[in-house]
């Protein structure tokens, strides 16, 4: 089975399953810092990032909304100077599927190589 970050996301319709509390558990293994958080009655997953400065965040943002149209899933983002906080649920079910652990991955390499830069 190929990491997390490999995968792609796949069309989501309405009314597809949510991920059980056991896949739940089993996915966060590979997004240890994400945590699951509800919002509004919805289970989202949530992580905070932290930047230097304004600058930093902000590009960190840009690159998420590219990989977002890119995979056509979207998250919440809340840019702020050194800190940039994600949380990825699917909207059209109201909660966690695959796609999201998958979104959630996918943000951690991005932020992994903006530290590097």
């Amino acid at each position: 089975m190929s990491a997390l970050h490999e995968k792609h996301c796949e069309a989501c319709q309405l009314g597809a399953p949510v991920v059980t509390e056991e896949q739940a558990t089993e996915l966060l293994l590979s997004v240890p810092s994400w945590k699951r958080e509800f919002h509004d009655d919805v289970e989202k997953l949530e992580r905070e990032f932290h930047f230097v400065d304004f600058k930093d965040a902000l590009n960190f943002t840009c690159e998420i909304a590219t990989l977002s149209e890119q995979e056509n899933h979207h998250p919440s983002i809340l840019t702020e100077w050194g800190k940039v906080t994600v949380c990825w649920w699917t909207h059209k079910i109201n909660g966690l599927h695959l796609n999201d652990y998958i979104m959630a991955a996918k943000t951690d390499m991005i932020a992994k190589l903006s530290s590097k830069s």
